[in-house]
């Protein structure tokens, strides 16, 4: 998923609870697969952003010296203004966009 052309709110806004919960069989289900999907969305985005900062990382062992990289600033205040991983999670469940398993459904039945 492309996280910067999503159409997740950046604010909080308040859910229909019948939606959050339509796909899933409880809403502590429906929770729970949001909370995965924004784990590993953030975890994406940490590496995206760490990478591009990498490229302005100063190897230097000269703690006096600190220099203001305009462009890593705009970098940072990029990602800082996306709409956070949980906003990005709920609205890929609510679109439909997620797929999700149980893996107790799973259980392979005894072979004779």
């Amino acid at each position: 998923m492309d996280f910067k052309k999503s159409n997740a709110s950046a604010n909080i806004k308040t859910l229909d609870i019948r939606k959050v919960s339509a796909g899933a069989e409880n809403v502590y289900q429906a929770v729970v697969i949001c909370a995965k999907r924004s784990n590993q969305i953030s975890v994406d985005i940490k590496q995206e952003l760490s990478q591009k900062l990498e490229e302005f990382a100063s190897y230097t062992d000269n703690l006096e010296e600190i220099f203001d990289n305009r462009e890593q600033i705009e970098i940072s205040r990029y990602y800082e203004s996306l709409p956070k991983p949980t906003a990005l999670a709920i609205e890929e469940y609510i679109n439909g966009e997620l797929y999700f398993r149980n893996p107790e459904d799973d259980v392979d039945e005894p072979q004779a």
